[in-house]
């Protein structure tokens, strides 16, 4: 097999990295042979190449080297309550020896559904899907089954899944142009507008055929580009005004803002929401709620009033026992507990340290975020940036999509070996069990960090 290509070799950074982690270089040789790129995920990607890991536990986990790390990727978003909780580890082990699935209805379906609605202000009605993406795709098809129309408008670089539908304009095809593997007639029907742009959405509302608008309502990509909540109440009037239906993407968001998620926060209810992540427990699950009468498009009663065709829509894993279990006990939690307070109260903290070691560094960087998210803007077009009171919304879009990519990966790679992991974009989500060793061990992380990276140059 071939060694991992390093990019970056005369790097002390690397260096430091590549001997504290042998055991993962190992493991990414064999990965290479069976797996593209040896990864099962892009957001896994790092040069010179990823760590594995073994265990985790609570806000920590453990790499194949015996490395302890303060986490903040957080299951990708799944794990609000932390690894390994014990009430939810319990019921999923117990529901192990119950069965996984039985090809049939169960009542743990319909108390998952149950929580669901009295969680989450736009749920009528609920419909379960496998992740995310097939929810995503399940309420464009609502929306265009209910109002007989065929285009929807999405905001570029807001993420909303991997299917054919919103593979163009979240990390390239920002004009709308269908990427490789795409059909011209699947990307045409997408209109994508710049984020928080509400006269471009009422042109292209104005413009006709338009079934649904959706978007993250914190904005793209877990707020790496905020969404101001008065762009989403005035979203919301606009697509009331037009019979348009407005679509919440809240499968980073339900259950984590808030335990109604962005929409009881802001205070804002749209007319469908997509869910997955924390309302399965950390296990495969998601879901689609709304209105009744758009959810029951699905409904065999359709066909029998003679006025919809029922929408088709099968899954293998919609609505398992496992993953309903799971589902179930963390729900339980979050809307009992402090849990979401808890994590955004965490966030805030983290955010005043990371913006004290930026200031006193004297890097013009911005920290920023809201509810339990941190991004790092490490301003790739040198701006003249007071990182107090950074406003992130002051630089455009695409500066705080794009950001750069190899300041970013060093300072990742540098924060491993510190031992804390974060997001690649850079950037990362506290939990209900982050503490102030966590981030007494990230702000140090970041600091020593950002002096090997004076010490070599990049900054």
């Amino acid at each position: 097999m071939t060694e991992p290509a390093l990019s970056q070799t005369n790097s002390p950074i690397v260096a430091a990295y590549i001997e504290r982690t042998p055991t993962s270089a190992q493991l990414f040789q064999r990965a290479q042979a069976s797996l593209p790129s040896g990864l099962t995920h892009d957001a896994r990607h790092i040069d010179p190449y990823p760590i594995y890991v073994e265990r985790a536990q609570g806000s920590r986990k453990w790499d194949v080297d015996g490395h302890e790390y303060v986490d903040y990727m957080g299951g990708h978003g799944a794990l609000l309550l932390g690894h390994n909780h014990p009430e939810v580890t319990a019921v999923a082990k117990r529901q192990l020896d119950i069965g996984t699935h039985f090809g049939a209805c169960h009542e743990l379906e319909i108390r998952w559904a149950e929580l669901i609605k009295e969680m989450i202000p736009s749920a009528e009605k609920v419909r379960f899907t496998s992740s995310g993406t097939e929810a995503t795709l399940l309420a464009l098809r609502m929306s265009r089954g209910s109002t007989g129309k065929t285009k929807v408008i999405r905001y570029a670089c807001h993420f909303h899944g991997w299917h054919d539908h919103f593979s163009a304009a979240y990390v390239n095809h920002f004009d709308g142009s269908a990427p490789i593997g795409v059909l011209n007639s699947v990307a045409d029907d997408m209109i994508v507008v710049p984020p928080n742009d509400l006269d471009a959405t009422r042109v292209a509302i104005e413009g006709g055929d338009i079934a649904a608008v959706i978007l993250e309502p914190t904005g793209a990509s877990w707020g790496h580009v905020p969404a101001p909540p008065e762009f989403v109440a005035g979203l919301r009037k606009l697509t009331a005004k037009h019979d348009v239906i407005l679509i919440f993407d809240e499968v980073i968001s339900g259950f984590r803002c808030s335990p109604g998620g962005a929409q009881a926060a802001l205070g804002i209810t749209p007319d469908l929401t997509t869910l997955a992540k924390i309302m399965a427990g950390g296990l495969p699950g998601g879901a689609v709620v709304g209105r009744t009468d758009l959810i029951d498009l699905i409904s065999f009663d359709e066909d029998a009033r003679g006025g919809h065709e029922k929408i088709l829509h099968f899954g293998t894993f919609n609505g398992n026992p496992e993953s309903a279990a799971t589902g179930i006990a963390c729900l339980e939690i979050v809307k009992n507990t402090d849990a979401c307070a808890h994590a955004n109260r965490a966030a805030a903290k983290l955010r005043a340290g990371l913006t004290e070691v930026v200031i006193d560094e004297k890097l013009p960087w911005g920290i920023y975020g809201t509810f339990s998210g941190f991004h790092i803007f490490t301003n790739p077009e040198k701006r003249k940036i007071d990182p107090v009171g950074f406003d992130p919304l002051a630089v455009p879009w695409q500066e705080l999509r794009a950001g750069d990519p190899p300041i970013a990966n060093k300072l990742r790679l540098g924060m491993l070996v510190y031992g804390v992991d974060i997001n690649g974009w850079p950037g990362g989500m506290t939990s209900a069990v982050s503490s102030d060793d966590d981030f007494d061990q990230t702000i140090d992380a970041f600091k020593r960090t950002i002096r090997d990276m004076k010490d070599e140059g990049d900054l």
